[in-house]
């Protein structure tokens, strides 16, 4: 059986964007819009296009360049929302206009002050009238990670029933355990009229660090879409995280899902973003943080030399990265000091090994990581090696 293809939506140029303190020009905007097709993803949401004339601005230029990505711009259940959104997106080969409303009782009764009666009416004028303008509407339940089941599933059979092609479930607020997301999604794939017709999507923020989990749970139990960004960026906590799930999805063949994404190019983009947007990749970070293939521990150090995939389920240049890092530190152990003598070097025997070895625990014991000119110097001192 073919792997099921997932549809990858980005939104950070939208959903990422509102981290404070990361605004992009129309220049740098296009730029990143070129490098996310490049990537292979499915559609870009290019912005809000109601929210300044800057976003609109931009989001008519990314319009006009894209040619293999769907481009999608955001709007409100507002009118005017919707048109001007229609306005940006004109020159698009592949346009999309993205809107809805909140759907849980909290939007509804304090964010909205209205009735689930209204909100629904006002869900299916907002599809009908982007259908006016665009084929491909995705309609967004907003908070649909706390709406209940039976009226999220009536509101998005109103809303294909209007014209939608995509349904959005935003787990808001990033408030979802991954079991209740998928049985969310689930619930709806087997109670939405119509629903086998039209693309299911997840959105989910990262508020109690499941937003990756919770996508996949998402895809598991039916979904064909995942929204996210690069590095997760996004508005609190963040988003979903474009890098993590495009490899989940690719380590993990049983699922049989795939994705048009070149994984190659994943360690570039994510550099280029947090360069961009001037938001720091934590070193720590899945997939494409600085220490994702590094090994300072002595047993992890041994056991990669000898055969990478002990320590490591992903080879680095499946996403970009060179080759993995041995760190030399205190607790680095005679087979990592060994292995990077190698690289610069040195085939040293057993003696000189012990030999070099007791100074370089000096060294890591005065400094947090030992580098190469440290150990030819070393080297020069323990071996009468010349520098």
């Amino acid at each position: 059986m073919s792997n099921q293809k997932i549809q990858i939506f980005d939104t950070t140029l939208r959903d990422g964007e509102q981290v404070p303190g990361c605004k992009l020009n129309t220049k740098e905007k296009v730029e990143v819009a070129k490098r996310l097709e490049a990537l292979g993803v499915d559609v870009i949401e290019a912005g809000f296009p109601i929210s300044s004339p800057g976003d609109f601005e931009s989001v008519a230029a990314i319009a006009s360049v894209v040619r293999d990505a769907v481009v999608c711009g955001l709007s409100r259940a507002v009118e005017k929302d919707i048109i001007t959104a229609a306005e940006s997106l004109q020159k698009a080969v592949r346009p999309r206009i993205h809107t809805g409303i909140g759907t849980s009782e909290s939007h509804i009764r304090f964010k909205l002050n209205s009735t689930p009666e209204k909100i629904v009416e006002r869900a299916v004028s907002a599809v009908a009238l982007a259908k006016r303008y665009v084929e491909d509407v995705e309609f967004y339940a907003e908070d649909a990670g706390r709406t209940d089941n039976e009226f999220l599933a009536f509101i998005c059979e109103k809303a294909v029933q209007a014209g939608a092609t995509v349904l959005n479930i935003p787990d808001t607020t990033g408030y979802c355990l991954p079991e209740e997301y998928g049985a969310k999604i689930k619930f709806l794939k087997e109670n939405v009229k119509g629903v086998h017709n039209v693309t299911l999507s997840t959105h989910c923020h990262n508020d109690l660090g499941m937003a990756t989990a919770n996508s996949i749970s998402g895809v598991i139990n039916g979904a064909t879409q995942i929204e996210c960004t690069i590095n997760g960026i996004g508005e609190r906590a963040g988003n979903t995280a474009l890098e993590e799930v495009v490899m989940v999805l690719k380590q993990h063949p049983l699922l049989n899902k795939t994705t048009g994404v070149d994984s190659r190019q994943l360690n570039a983009i994510s550099k280029y973003v947090s360069e961009t947007m001037r938001v720091p990749v934590q070193p720590n970070k899945a997939i494409v943080g600085a220490n994702a293939f590094a090994h300072s521990s002595g047993i992890h150090q041994d056991g990669v030399i000898k055969k990478r995939e002990t320590y490591e389920i992903i080879d680095p240049k499946e996403v970009g990265v060179d080759h993995s890092s041995i760190v030399l530190t205190a607790r680095s152990g005679r087979a990592a000091l060994a292995y990077r003598m190698k690289n610069i070097g040195y085939e040293l025997t057993r003696d000189e090994l012990d030999i070099v070895y007791k100074s370089f625990l000096d060294t890591a014991d005065a400094k947090k990581e030992v580098l190469d000119d440290d150990l030819h110097e070393i080297a020069a001192n323990r071996l009468k090696v010349a520098v």
